[in-house]
């Protein structure tokens, strides 16, 4: 690497995370009635790709030449978080879904959060901020 090449920043028109799986429909099912949306694109099979609150979340299946780098799932460090304005109605959508938050709700300096996992047990957490709790939002039905 050049000193004029080690200068550049990295040139980047947007960042998305993408989830493999071998489960691919349910966990597109899952993820389209978790976000109330449909995919947008959706190859059946292939790769779908949700927008919610300016993240991308593409789910793909991987290629049957490739598909013994994921078959050994292990939780990683990484999460996906969510900024809800209503955690407990949150927590209600994930419970009728099927998929309860295992632990309690933690409350911290900067709000009110819980752990849950995705039909492939990848990790979520939903966080509420302080200046949300007990707003005009989190009253309406």
């Amino acid at each position: 690497m050049t000193d004029s090449t080690a200068a550049q920043p990295l040139a980047c028109s947007s960042a998305y995370v993408v989830l493999a799986s071998q489960a691919f429909e349910p966990l597109v099912a899952f993820y389209q009635a978790f976000l109330g949306q449909d995919p947008h694109p959706h190859w059946p099979q292939r790769y779908a790709e949700f927008t919610w609150g300016g993240l991308r979340l593409g789910i793909f299946s991987p290629q049957a030449s490739h598909a013994a780098e994921f078959q050994t799932h292990q939780a990683g460090a990484m999460s996906l978080c969510l900024e809800v304005a209503d955690l407990d109605r949150a927590i209600a959508h994930l419970t009728r879904l099927g998929y309860p938050p295992p632990g309690p709700i933690l409350t911290a300096s900067h709000g009110r959060e819980i752990y849950a996992y995705d039909p492939d047990g990848n990790r979520l957490i939903l966080h509420q901020s302080p200046a949300t709790v007990g707003s005009p939002a989190e009253s309406e039905d």
